[in-house]
């Protein structure tokens, strides 16, 4: 116990859960601007795993942990187009493209994996960034090394998160966007155009989800791993919905799930002998008991999963 009366145990876990909420936060709000525009982005998994991979090999080769950020990033985006080329330039079931997107974007990982860094016994590492205390606040007690000792992308995914709500709800673009997500046909009667909103969109959501993918890699570990997202990209689709698609119930629904995660992997060092991949299920069973929960009354954005053509 500190002198506030609050565990070293209730520190590290609060802590724990802030920083295994990032990559959540950033993939979520990520899909949720897709979803806003009207496209289901199922290729968010593969999205981040590339993500993931290419951020550590730029950091492997170049010694900048940055720029490893930086091109995770740029490959996002690349495959945030791939898919604005499908659903919004073809108008191609988004279902099929997305989950497409996403097998080939985990076949691509595993394979550049092999073909640049081989089948070591034991994988290559890199040195992975180092928490940031922010000067004088870190020391606050229980605050600070809760809140103020995280990763540099732990605080930007909370600041996106801000920034997102008032893109969303406070500039013309974000009221474009959710007219284009409602009702494309009249956002188009307007002079709103569509193809370019959504594009725009997906631009967004993949950069995030290829930054979500880099922490992994860059923070969370300090090598690539198959399966290293670990569903998570899934999962970020569950929290848009869980979330009603708003930014700040997105933070929310991060942190929750984040917090399962760490409980999850607590456990596993308990003395309590059960399988360890039932303390791994936890938070996809929550997962599923919450879309079970809220599916049903989640307000979805009438245009979504419908493709647009101009008449």
């Amino acid at each position: 116990m500190n002198s506030s009366g609050i565990s070293s145990f209730t520190i590290w876990y609060l802590s724990a859960t802030i920083r295994l909420a990032t990559p959540l936060v950033l993939a979520t709000i990520g899909e949720m601007f897709a979803e806003r525009s009207g496209i289901l982005n199922l290729g968010i998994e593969g999205t981040m795993l590339m993500g993931a991979l290419s951020g550590f090999l730029t950091a492997y080769f170049t010694k900048s942990l940055w720029l490893g950020v930086l091109v995770a990033s740029i490959v996002g985006l690349l495959f945030g187009l791939l898919m604005a080329f499908f659903a919004v330039t073809l108008g191609v079931n988004q279902h099929v493209s997305g989950l497409g997107i996403t097998i080939f974007a985990t076949g691509l990982a595993y394979y550049t994996y092999r073909a640049v860094i081989g089948s070591p016994t034991v994988p290559p590492t890199i040195k992975a960034f180092n928490t940031v205390p922010i000067p004088v606040l870190y020391k606050i007690p229980v605050l600070g090394p809760i809140f103020f000792n995280q990763f540099a992308l732990t605080y930007i995914a909370f600041i996106i998160v801000p920034i997102a709500a008032y893109v969303v709800f406070k500039t013309t673009f974000g009221l474009s966007l959710r007219a284009v997500g409602e009702n494309p046909e009249s956002a188009d009667a307007v002079g709103i155009n569509v193809y370019k909103i959504r594009y725009i969109s997906m631009i967004i959501a993949g950069t995030l989800m290829g930054m979500a993918g880099s922490f992994f890699t860059l923070c969370e570990f300090n090598m690539f791993l198959y399966n290293i997202v670990g569903g998570r990209g899934w999962v970020a689709i569950a929290l848009v919905i869980f979330a009603n698609w708003m930014p700040w119930k997105v933070l929310g629904g991060a942190l929750l799930f984040g917090g399962i995660d760490v409980l999850g992997l607590r456990l596993q060092n308990s003395a309590i002998k059960i399988p360890y991949q039932i303390y791994l299920m936890l938070p996809y069973l929550f997962t599923i008991i919450v879309l079970i929960l809220v599916a049903r009354n989640a307000s979805y954005p009438s245009a979504l999963l419908k493709p647009y053509r101009r008449e």
